[in-house]
Parts: C-alpha cells; structure tokens; sequence
C-alpha cells in the first residue's frame, strides 16, 4: 500500500470514528430520555399515560423499520436544512442519529424494565418522589444494561456509517466504495476490513469493560 494510500486509510478511519462518535453520543442523550419515557409511562408506570406511551411507541417503532440506505436519502432535506449540505461528514450524522436514537432507546428500555419492581415501590414507600426514583433508581440500576446497549449501538452505527460512504459520506465506506470496490483495489477493500474489525473489537472490549466496572461497583 502506497503513502497516499495509507494517509486517506487515516483520514477514513478518524472520519469513521467522528461519525460514529458524534452521532452516538447524540444518540445517547437523546434515546436515555425517550427510553425512560416509553417505561414510566407505560401501564403500572410511576408515570403512567397510555396514550403518549402508544404513540411514543408507534413513532420509534416507524423509524427503526426504515432501512438505513433508505432514511438515509429520505432525510435529505433535513439534512440540509440543519447543516447545510447533503454530504460530508456532517451530513451523515444527522440520519446516523435519527437512526441510531430509536434503536438505542428501545434495548435501553429492555434495560429498565429489568430493575426489579421491589426496589421501585419500597422507594415509593419510603416517600421518594417520582423524580427521585427514576434519578437514584431506575437509571443506576439499569446502566450496566444500558451501557451495553449503547456499546451495540455504537457497532451498528459503525457499519451504518460505512453504508453511508455510498453517498459521498466519507469515512471507510467510502473509501472502500472509491478505491476498493470501483477501482478494484482489493488490497485498499482488505485494509478498510481489517480496520473496521479492529475499530469494532475495540468498541465492543471496552463497552463490555465498562459494563463489568458498573455491574460490580
């Protein structure tokens, strides 16, 4: 592999992991909530409210069953509204967030639906607030699983991030696309395959740590 080629692997890499990182950070402060929002107002919730908890439910349930290559150019327009090109990286984070959001807040929600019930309601009688346990409950009691999540996440957001080079994204999808796969370099389509495997493995050695550290604190 040449120079040349070496440094655009570089540039690839670090603009995978912008990707990636900016629109799973994104995806995190924005899913956590809506998470939490699906399962305290769900029935037997601290807040319960069925019909925002249905039609919260029905909007993630529509966005997670669009194919991402999909939302991908759907989004278009909105794409260029908030950052003012349909290509980039910046481009590529927003239909990366709106996709990853959903996914992100639904294992969440499996997450805290497991913190045992006995825990919530001898909160509850000891006089907590509704507040109160959702903040020193439900999220402490849930972040191993919801860490894990989030480590999932970010490995799908990975490969999303990839498809997304297929429309002048950047990043190592691109970068196999231009080089590897039109031009037939296949030692350029290597690399970028071996790269991603050691971004992902590294994503996924860490998110399980973490997970470990927050199980047994």
């Amino acid at each position: 592999m040449s120079l040349i080629m070496f440094n655009l692997l570089l540039k690839g890499l670090w603009e995978t992991i912008v990707m990636t990182g900016v629109s799973g950070a994104l995806s995190f402060v924005l899913g956590l909530p809506l998470a939490l929002i699906l399962v305290t107002t769900d029935k037997g919730g601290i807040y319960e409210h069925l019909a925002v908890n249905r039609i919260l439910g029905g909007i993630v349930n529509a966005l997670r069953s669009v194919p991402f290559i999909i939302l991908l150019v759907a989004v278009i327009p909105l794409t260029r509204l908030i950052v003012g090109t349909a290509i980039g990286i910046s481009a590529a984070i927003v239909p990366l967030t709106i996709a990853a959001t959903p996914y992100f807040a639904r294992i969440a929600e499996v997450s805290l639906r497991e913190v045992d019930r006995g825990l919530i309601d001898a909160a509850r009688a000891m006089g907590a607030s509704r507040w109160t346990i959702v903040r020193e409950v439900l999220i402490p009691e849930s972040l191993p699983g919801v860490i894990s999540g989030f480590t999932v996440t970010l490995v799908t957001l990975v490969g999303a991030s990839a498809m997304a080079g297929a429309v002048g994204a950047g990043g190592l999808g691109d970068l196999a696309i231009r080089y590897g796969y039109q031009r037939f370099e296949t030692g350029v389509m290597i690399a970028v395959v071996v790269v991603l495997i050691v971004l992902v493995w590294g994503m996924q050695g860490a998110g399980d740590w973490l997970a470990r550290r927050l199980n047994h604190r």
